[in-house]
């Protein structure tokens, strides 16, 4: 007798809201822990070691972008599978992508730690934060295959029907980051080593966490013995790579932005853009949870060829990217000054560069939701060359030639507009390209 899955029959806002909410604070939760980072450097440390942190958060992005990676596009293959039926292949999808990523983490953390001032310098440190980005790095990198363990068991513990335990396990990191942070920094005077201390042992308690949901009865995420296969492994790495770029590309546009913020305004410059990165961190997450939320219900639906209820699902998740976004927007833009004094006490110049920098900054969280579940939509339906492009264009091909050219022809507070500007064109495309082609919401396969 075989028993229909819940997932096809509740009705849907309901069941996009069970995995919506869930998804956003655990994403939410996982950005708060570089901004809690920031937060107690910044008070306890100074805003040089601010600035050398800021430094190493495109280390965090690079282990992080694998885990999403491999995560991401073995899961979705993942709950494609358990819309069809085939549960055996789901245990082998499980096993294939943990493993591959262990082995693909553990090399690149190898190499990041035997480069690390070569890299730190190409990332945009100087004689005066290299200090501190290596004191922090130097224990992350110890610990950050637990990192990239937590996230990618997450995204899996989601797909399998566990939202809330997802949730749960990045709650922990969260809470005990916050106070271990406090008991490093404040009461123990660890400094940076304190702060990356703090991370890496609430990551590993919160990685315990997860571990539960491999003891639930109705779990389906198995370990099995006869796993590799080099078709599925090539899908894993087709599919994911839509959120290897995301998550990369935060990477390479931290890196962009502080050699051009640099260049133009020094390392006031740059110490008022690590304060507004921060904050942007944290709201981005926002419009990932929302992609986490779709992609498991998006996956299955597909995979279980419902059709009409995957449409709608699209347009539940586009509608609450736009009220968001359009939310976040209006608050980030209403009240920067409050959401700068974050970070204590720093110059009045660079304070108010901040705050002046982020009303024009958050214009861009209309368009950056849009065109988050558009991404996350079409990869969660095997359509990789659209997705890819997608965040191709708002990251990397859009982004670029605006970065150079908005200071060279407006001056240096141009700077700012390069995100609502590549975010709002991509939006416009996505719309011509949708218009053009009505069809390609329902149709399958990759295009």
């Amino acid at each position: 007798m075989t028993t229909i899955n819940p997932i096809e029959t509740r009705p849907l806002k309901p069941l996009f809201l069970s995995y919506l909410f869930p998804a956003m604070i655990g994403m939410l939760l996982m950005s708060v822990n570089i901004l809690v980072d920031g937060i107690f450097v910044s008070h306890g440390v100074g805003p040089t070691a601010l600035a050398g942190v800021n430094l190493a958060v495109p280390i965090f992005s690079i282990l992080l972008s694998i885990s999403l990676w491999i995560g991401m596009g073995g899961a979705t293959l993942y709950s494609i599978s358990l819309g069809e039926g085939n549960k055996q292949r789901a245990h082998q999808l499980f096993t294939l992508a943990f493993t591959t990523m262990l082995v693909v983490v553990l090399t690149i953390i190898g190499f990041l730690a035997f480069n690390l001032k070569d890299i730190s310098y190409i990332f945009g440190a100087s004689d005066d934060t290299y200090p501190y980005v290596q004191e922090y790095l130097h224990v992350i990198l110890l610990f950050g295959v637990f990192y990239t363990i937590e996230n990618l068991l997450s995204i899996f513990i989601r797909n399998d029907g566990n939202p809330k335990l997802a949730m749960l396990g990045l709650i922990t990191t969260s809470v005990l980051n916050i106070i271990l942070n406090y008991i490093f920094i404040f009461v123990l005077d660890y400094g940076v080593t304190g702060c990356a201390l703090a991370t890496a042992i609430a990551t590993i308690i919160g990685t315990a966490v997860l571990c539960l949901h491999f003891f639930r009865p109705q779990s389906e995420l198995k370990f099995v013995s006869s796993f590799f296969n080099k078709t599925d492994l090539r899908k894993i790495f087709a599919i994911g790579l839509p959120s290897f770029i995301v998550e990369a590309s935060v990477a390479v546009i931290i890196i962009l932005y502080n050699v051009t913020f640099l260049h133009y305004l020094g390392a006031n410059g740059v110490t008022a853009y690590a304060m507004v990165n921060y904050i942007h961190t944290v709201l981005l997450t926002i419009f990932l949870g929302i992609g986490m939320a779709l992609q498991p219900l998006v996956s299955y639906h597909h995979g279980a060829r419902l059709l009409e209820r995957l449409t709608a699902l699209l347009k539940i998740g586009l509608a609450t990217a736009f009220i968001l976004g359009l939310t976040t927007a209006l608050i980030a833009m209403l009240f920067p000054s409050q959401l700068m004094a974050l970070f204590g006490d720093s110059s009045f110049e660079i304070r108010h560069m901040a705050t002046q920098g982020f009303v024009h900054f958050a214009i861009g969280y209309v368009f950056l939701g849009i065109n988050m579940v558009f991404a996350e939509f079409f990869q969660s339906i095997e359509k990789i060359r659209i997705a890819t492009t997608i965040m191709l264009f708002r990251s990397i091909i859009l982004f670029i030639p605006t970065l150079i050219l908005l200071p060279k022809v407006f001056g240096s507070q141009a700077i700012w507009w390069t995100f609502p500007v590549a975010e709002g064109i991509t939006a416009l495309l996505i719309y011509g390209y949708i218009k053009k082609n009505p069809r390609i919401i329902a149709s399958s396969g990759d295009a």
